[in-house]
């Protein structure tokens, strides 16, 4: 992504759309490993409608050979193989026929099985791929895209893929063999009636032409539908106590609704489509089998008609006749094919328009490994923006292994940033962010992030056990040690009064502990991993005062041994820090302890006044500057 390029639903768009021959792309992409199976389900598919357009030969042969006057002759077979009675010639029929039915059977399974392995390994592939690569994405994509919209590609459009290559891509390769074998047959037996007979196939051809020019778009559209309907309802579901405590069920009831009709709207427009479809190419098929029956019994009856020259015989016709009713159902199917297609094609798009996102934070080419970091951390000349926004300016910080630091500050004007920095969740626009000495864009993302231990306002905790989330990124740490890191962070005495201690579930993102809890089974997964930076943002802004303090313990006892950066609104977080940075507007407009922040009597005493109930003398500059940036707040939520 080029420096002027901004990560928004327009830009993801021009990826999707600029994806061209998605299905073949995505097949030179996956299913490597079950190349095999494609290939012997392709091979049994044209075998099944081969085997299974012999018996109407057969029984037009026998027809003529054995209830009339022709010679009894089968294509490709050699005479001298043939019976000469005529009841012999009659059970050769039969067996021939018997062979060729239960072949057909037994090659569909085969098709079945094997191409419905290969579309399931193909779907695992193109899943589990989707789900790394969206991983892997920058920050700023997952700030544009709603959850959503991503299990809908994850879930819906790989699903939508499977089903194709399972069945259509199948029952689409059955579809081009039987009209080239019936096209094939009918010249052999009667080149002027074959004419007469396939003369709807290009008419079929430019009916499905439009059909596809207008599906395509339908089905692109149907496509986002989903994904902003299942953002909708990921929304509510997520945020279903807010819902409840503000009585506003009838209100999402009816925006549910609004996007549920949207969706069944473009849906419903789609499906129109095949309601013309289907039944106009039954409307030819039928056509063709009346104009085959009508020419065809008129030349039995009276002779050529027309310009038509030469004989028919009855078994020809029946052969025509069976034929062309073989290609009434397969056709109609192309409908479902071609919906399908779309289907598949318009998934496929979004599933590659997501691959092929370019991803600015990732290791460099010779990105080295960090090693036994000390935790020695520099800001240097630090400026940085979200698109046109500038959020830090001229940053310049040198922190000591072990130091503690504190980051205060009005909202919005920095702090998490500066510490998304450190992590490369973002790259600076100008200067270097250092961890003893290196630029953080010259080691690996993997040896960066190990050495970082962050906790937040609101710490994310897995669906499982108390034990199995302190585990989590230490995931060979045996039960002592666990229970060493829950003690470090004063978990250990809550978790142990619960049902089952370190076995009792947590729920989905840790709903059955309180936030409280939640912030010190965090904590105690970061004292678990060890590392040697760790980073605290906003631990302590939404829990009671009795929580905080235990908090507050946690935070001493990690910040003891390690370089700690403390994000805060309450400064009693970080009174005791080694150096306090005041971020104003993006930029460092007062450091050093508490003490000397207070005599200054800049910013951080006027916070630290605020915090203290001291209202009144505060001064009215600062009263000012404080609501104007809270409008400034309002302006840049629009």
């Amino acid at each position: 992504m080029s420096t002027d390029d901004h990560v928004d639903i327009e830009y993801i768009e021009r990826y999707r759309d600029a994806v061209e021959h998605p299905l073949w792309q995505l097949f030179q992409r996956y299913g490597h490993g079950s190349r095999r199976w494609f290939l012997v389900g392709i091979l049994a598919s044209i075998g099944s409608r081969f085997a299974s357009l012999v018996p109407p030969v057969l029984l037009g042969v026998a027809l003529d050979a054995i209830f009339g006057s022709e010679s009894f002759a089968l294509p490709l077979i050699p005479g001298t193989v043939l019976p000469n009675e005529t009841m012999d010639q009659f059970w050769f029929v039969i067996a021939l026929m018997a062979v060729f039915m239960i072949g057909q059977a037994i090659l569909n399974f085969v098709r079945a099985s094997s191409l419905n392995l290969f579309s399931h390994r193909v779907k695992h592939e193109v899943r589990t791929a989707t789900y790394q690569r969206m991983q892997r994405l920058d920050m700023e994509f997952f700030n544009e895209v709603q959850t959503g919209e991503l299990m809908s590609i994850l879930s819906n459009d790989t699903n939508r893929l499977e089903r194709f290559l399972d069945n259509m891509f199948g029952e689409s390769i059955q579809l081009g063999v039987l009209i080239v074998g019936i096209s094939l047959i009918l010249f052999w037996f009667n080149g002027q009636l074959a004419v007469v007979t396939l003369a709807v196939i290009p008419l079929a051809a430019v009916f499905t032409y439009w059909f596809m020019r207008l599906a395509e778009e339908r089905y692109t559209d149907v496509r986002q539908s989903v994904g902003d309907l299942n953002s909708r309802l990921e929304n509510n579901l997520n945020g279903i106590e807010v819902i409840k405590s503000a009585n506003t069920e009838d209100h999402e009831d009816k925006r549910v609704r609004e996007h549920s009709y949207q969706y069944f709207r473009l849906d419903w427009l789609a499906l129109r489509l095949n309601f013309i479809y289907r039944p106009g190419l039954q409307a030819l098929t039928s056509i063709s089998f009346i104009a085959t029956f009508v020419v065809g019994g008129v030349w039995i009856l009276e002779g050529p008609p027309g310009p038509l020259t030469g004989d028919l015989s009855e078994g020809t016709l029946v052969i025509f006749l069976l034929l062309t009713q073989r290609l009434v159902e397969p056709l109609a199917q192309m409908s479902t094919i071609i919906d399908r297609y779309e289907d598949a094609r318009a998934s496929t798009k979004r599933i590659l328009g997501i691959m092929n996102l370019p991803v600015d934070i990732q290791d460099a080419e010779d990105a080295i490994e960090l090693e036994a970091v000390e935790g020695h951390v520099q800001f240097d000349d630090v400026t940085f923006g979200y698109a046109e926004q500038a959020v830090l300016e001229d940053i310049d910080v040198d922190v000591e292994p072990g130091e503690t630091v504190g980051l205060v500050g009005p909202t919005g004007a920095g702090k998490t940033t500066f510490v998304k920095l450190l992590l490369r969740l973002y790259d600076v626009d100008e200067g270097a962010v250092r961890v003893d000495g290196h630029d953080v864009r010259d080691v690996t993302l993997s040896s960066l992030r190990n050495s970082i231990g962050y906790v937040g306002q609101e710490n994310f905790l897995f669906d499982g056990t108390v034990a199995e989330n302190i585990k989590y990124g230490a995931f060979d740490a045996d039960r002592e040690a666990v229970i060493e890191a829950a003690k470090r962070a004063q978990a250990h005495e809550f978790i142990t009064n619960m049902p089952e201690g370190y076995d009792t579930e947590v729920g989905e993102r840790g709903v059955k502990l309180s936030g409280g809890q939640r912030q010190r089974v965090a904590i105690a997964r970061t004292l678990l991993q060890g590392p040697a930076i760790t980073v605290f943002d906003e631990a302590t802004s939404a829990v009671d005062t009795e929580t905080e303090l235990l908090i507050q313990q946690s935070i001493d006892d990690v910040a003891a041994d390690r370089t700690t950066f403390v994000i805060a609104h309450r400064l009693s977080t970080v009174r005791d820090a080694d150096t306090i940075l005041v971020v104003e507007d993006g930029r460092i407009v007062e450091r050093g302890t508490h003490d000397d922040l207070i005599d200054a009597d800049g910013l951080y005493a006027n916070l630290w006044r605020v915090q203290a109930g001291e209202i009144g003398s505060l001064p009215a500059e600062f009263i000012e500057e404080a609501s104007q940036r809270v409008a400034q707040q309002g302006l840049d939520g629009e």
